[in-house]
């Protein structure tokens, strides 16, 4: 099988690490892996195809902050990448996060329900069936339902400062995504999978499955290094969170808080913090600059008392499986997916925007101490969220796909 897959980024973030493992995967089954992508260019197994130029990502980005278009801009771009589809002709195409400034959805989609190839999309968030945001749970709107209109967060990501058309990127996208014939769905939790079936994507076959981490890079690691770097965290116990952004959306707002009530004996560190971020902090937290090296991440994993995740929107959160894999239990927010990785015996869950109950499951959690938890943590990753399984089955998912379509089969049954 020759696969193409389409992120924002190549191996990097979240979303581009699992392009890359699940490009891996194939490689190492004999099947043939491209990654097309828009932004960034790291090292990569597969053969990598880039989606315009810089310039294409600030037009793009100018698009969504006037006209309120995100998805509609770099047409020439994606004209391009489109005839490079048609002449590699692959198999087998898998979407990723399709959002970012990089591509039109509108020249991709007209070109994908033209040909025979299957096509299966992981949805990341609710981008695919809103007119404008990736979320919105955080202020309890539903238009998405019927039709959006007069969008509330037109002043968050994608950005737009100027006009409204949410109710016009609505319309455009529903005719768009329902239009290809040969389209599946994969989501990571049930969370999402519910809202997808009240969307007006509901008739498409979704499969749903969580992802996975590198087990063997993601796993209880020496920290003698990490402390002599990092001296402040000596007889510390650190209460770590990590975040690709941080905003208030991460639970920024909710860790300031936190630092400035915990005792003595705790150190709040945060990871992926901004240059800008970083001069902003106070001084009772530690802020570490977004790192690409996996093993000082998963070093600050293994230190850490506990992996706080006080999100207040989220699908399936990846560093919650890479905490615990590092055998570090986690204390989330009651947000989306991301309870779905955690049991009793790896975590605790709080209610959204419980910053007194977020306080007191953390001091539990560090009361019972970490090698309580850390066997259970890492059994639990192993077990559930290895990545060497979950990619295998979604290759087995990608081969099923392949072979019934071959077969002229469309009405393919939804997993459960």
């Amino acid at each position: 099988m020759k696969i193409l897959q389409l992120n924002t980024r190549i191996n990097s973030g979240s979303t581009g690490r699992i392009a890359e493992d699940i490009g891996q995967v194939f490689l190492a089954n004999g099947h043939e892996s491209y990654v097309a992508f828009g932004r960034g260019d790291r090292p990569s197994a597969s053969e990598k195809m880039r989606i315009g130029a810089q310039r294409d990502v600030l037009w793009h980005g100018a698009v969504s902050a006037i006209f309120d278009r995100h998805g509609f801009g770099s047409r020439a771009a994606t004209q391009r990448f489109v005839e490079r589809i048609d002449a590699l002709q692959p198999d087998f195409i898998a979407l990723h996060n399709l959002h970012g400034y990089y591509l039109n959805i509108e020249v991709l989609f007209n070109y994908l329900k033209t040909t025979e190839v299957p096509v299966l999309w992981t949805l990341f968030d609710c981008w695919a069936f809103t007119g404008h945001c990736t979320y919105f749970d955080d202020i309890a709107c539903e238009k998405w339902k019927t039709a959006c209109h007069h969008c509330p967060k037109t002043a968050r990501y994608p950005e737009s400062y100027v006009f409204d058309n949410s109710r016009q990127n609505f319309l455009d996208k529903r005719a768009l995504f329902t239009s290809v014939p040969n389209l599946h769905l994969l989501v990571h939790s049930r969370w999402l999978k519910g809202l997808v079936r009240q969307s007006f994507l509901k008739e498409l076959p979704v499969h749903c499955m969580p992802t996975g981490v590198d087990t063997t890079l993601f796993s209880p690691l020496p920290t003698a290094g990490l402390l002599e770097k990092y001296p402040g965290l000596r007889n510390k116990k650190v209460v770590l969170g990590v975040a690709n952004r941080w905003d208030r959306r991460k639970g920024l707002v909710d860790f300031l808080a936190l630092a400035a009530t915990l005792g003595a004996e705790y150190q709040v560190v945060l990871v992926g913090l901004r240059k800008a971020e970083l001069k902003k902090l106070p001084a009772n937290i530690i802020g570490i600059p977004r790192t690409e090296s996996v093993e000082e991440l998963a070093q600050l994993y293994s230190l850490a008392e506990v992996f706080v995740n006080p999100t207040y929107q989220d699908n399936f959160p990846t560093v919650n499986l890479e905490a615990l894999a590092c055998g570090t239990p986690v204390v989330t927010y009651d947000t989306g997916g991301s309870p779905e990785a955690i049991r009793p015996e790896t975590g605790q869950v709080v209610a959204k925007g419980d910053q007194a109950g977020l306080q007191a499951a953390i001091e539990r959690v560090c009361a019972r101490g970490k090698a309580h938890y850390r066997s259970r943590c890492r059994d639990h990753a192993l077990e559930a969220f290895d990545k060497q399984v979950r990619y295998r089955e979604y290759l087995a998912l990608c081969e099923s796909i392949l072979e019934n379509n071959l077969v002229g089969r469309t009405d393919q049954p939804i997993s459960r």
